[in-house]
């Protein structure tokens, strides 16, 4: 095989993409083999899956992290505990409403977006979803860099440096790299994007990920009851707020649990597009509830056991490996955080983005150019390292990422099951001409539901980026953005629909994927009888002449 200059590279047609011959786009340039339907040979997930899928993504440092920080801001964990029981539940509701939507039609959030957002209008979501992935995998890839100089020879280095030094130039070392923005060996630690040459064998990194992770939680669960008695620290425990202060905060913690995973209610069908039948996404109601709750447990209880040994919060967990003197402990416990680090970041970030990134440049780039562009755009350009320089910082990053994904998400599941209750048209979401392109592109119901809930947040989140800025009793809202703006835009976006009913989207059955093509299949037939019919009365006047 020849080889193509270089030269060859640098032009669009080279990285142009094939596409699929059953694609329902009315062109190449909007849709590829990653956007179109999921066959059915493809749709191979089970209820195990998900199962498999949910504990996985439990067992990260963003949900041990959620937790922790709520002990740094003044809750007891009776009070975060519950704050994260009932966000869990919620978005497990709203996971498998949004989930069962790509059961059925087996098609990506991006593209099922067209029917409720409008064909352009979409593209505001998407990009809003590509920005706040490549945020969340800046911060994971941060967070596994940390778990990576942790186990490496460097954490090593630096203690003898500090034996070496001496206690006071020991101390003075430590005090310096305990601050966030003064922390040398930790700026450089996010460059382990390097995570996507793991993709073609992904399946077995989960499986090493499912053997090696549950048990070092469970052994930093076990240490931390051994070290402090649950009595004298976890239980012992009392709120350091209270009244309106305690309230509100406990509404913020609620409002981070919400946003630790809304995202994927959000483009949940990404994956449960591959699902065998409805049912099998259905176990995601128990599963979420049950895995986050327990997992935010055992960060809750190791922060306490880490506050009454080394007298301050330390809700990182790689702040607090950083603390113990066994070098054989750290390491594992830190290649176990690594290891979980990279496979979230993979399976809930990466795929995530490249999925939206389809949508944008169907005709050049695919998941696996969208998941390396991810790795380099959040893993390089990003500073992680800003909203992890504290607790407070952490909550209101979490809060401020679902001022968006709680409004696209109640128009969603709105639009499917209340206004078109399920009866959409697969094909038509390919098209930029077909039915769901309202009024040049824009469902103006959606961008009035927008409008209603998301500005009236903006001034709580300003606030809580820079409390200097006083905005008063409104920056509350803030501390509910995610319910708030899930509930008004879908009151909104119901009432619009009802008063203003798009006609020229309402069906009377669905138009699937499956029944598409069944009904293609016929008409195949047909033309291809009478071209048939054709060539042999063709073939039989030419033997009549011959035969005369």
């Amino acid at each position: 095989m020849p080889k193509q200059p270089l030269r060859a590279y640098l032009k669009a047609e080279s990285w142009a993409l094939e596409p699929s011959p059953s694609t329902f786009a009315p062109a190449s340039r909007w849709s590829n083999k990653d956007m179109d339907p999921v066959e059915p040979k493809d749709r191979t997930w089970s209820t195990y899956n998900y199962i498999a899928y949910w504990i996985s993504d439990a067992t990260n440092a963003a949900v041990w992290e959620l937790a922790s920080s709520m002990l740094a801001t003044g809750l007891s964990w009776r009070q975060a505990l519950p704050a994260i029981a009932v966000g869990h539940i919620v978005i497990a509701i709203v996971m498998v409403l949004n989930g069962t939507i790509g059961a059925r039609l087996h098609v990506a959030f991006p593209v099922l977006n067209r029917s409720s957002f409008g064909f352009w209008f979409s593209y505001f979501s998407v990009v809003s979803r590509v920005v706040l992935s490549m945020f969340w995998f800046g911060i994971q890839t941060y967070t596994g860099s940390e778990a990576v100089y942790q186990a490496s020879l460097l954490r090593m280095c630096s203690q003898r440096h500090q034996l070496k030094t001496g206690p006071a130039d020991a101390e003075s070392d430590m005090a310096k790299y305990q601050t966030p923005t003064q922390s040398p060996p930790r700026e450089c630690k996010h460059h382990n994007s390097w995570h996507h040459v793991l993709l073609l064998r992904i399946r077995w990194l989960f499986l090493v990920k499912a053997i090696i992770v549950p048990p070092t939680w469970l052994a930093m669960l076990i240490w931390a009851a051994v070290k402090v008695p649950p009595s004298e620290g976890l239980f012992g425990q009392h709120a350091t707020i209270t009244g309106s202060d305690f309230s509100w905060a406990w509404l913020s913690a609620l409002n981070s649990a919400f946003g630790i995973y809304s995202t994927l209610t959000v483009n949940i069908p990404d994956f449960t597009r591959y699902a065998k039948n409805e049912r099998d996404q259905y176990v995601q109601l128990a599963i979420i509830p049950v895995a986050f709750t327990l997992c935010s447990f055992v960060g809750i209880m190791v922060t306490s056991a880490g506050t009454q040994l080394y007298g301050q919060v330390l809700w990182d967990p790689l702040q607090l490996i950083d603390q113990w003197d066994n070098r054989a402990a750290a390491f594992f416990a830190s290649f176990s955080w690594a290891l979980t680090t990279l496979g979230t970041n993979i399976s809930a970030n990466s795929l995530s983005a490249a999925n939206d990134m389809t949508v944008l440049f169907p005709r050049y780039i695919n998941i696996r150019r969208g998941q390396v562009l991810c790795a380099v755009l959040a893993g390089w350009a990003l500073c992680p390292w800003e909203i992890l320089a504290s607790a407070q910082g952490f909550l209101t990053f979490m809060s401020g990422y679902t001022v968006f994904l709680g409004p696209f998400a109640g128009i969603m599941v709105t639009d499917y099951w209340l206004i078109h209750r399920g009866r959409v048209d697969v094909p038509a979401m390919y098209d930029p001409h077909g039915r769901y392109r309202y009024s040049y592109g824009f469902n103006w119901r959606a961008v009035l539901a927008i409008l209603c809930s998301v500005p009236p947040t903006f001034p709580g989140l300003i606030s809580a980026i820079n409390p200097a800025i006083a905005v008063g009793r409104v920056a509350h809202l803030f501390d509910i953005a995610w319910i708030f703006g899930f509930t008004t835009a879908s009151v909104v976006y119901y009432v619009a629909s009802t008063l203003w009913p798009a006609r020229e989207t309402f069906l009377d059955a669905a138009i699937t994927p499956d029944n598409a093509a069944a009904a293609s299949e016929p008409a195949s037939r047909a033309s291809e009888d009478a071209l048939e019919k054709a060539s042999f009365e063709k073939d039989g006047v030419r033997a009549d002449v011959v035969d005369a």
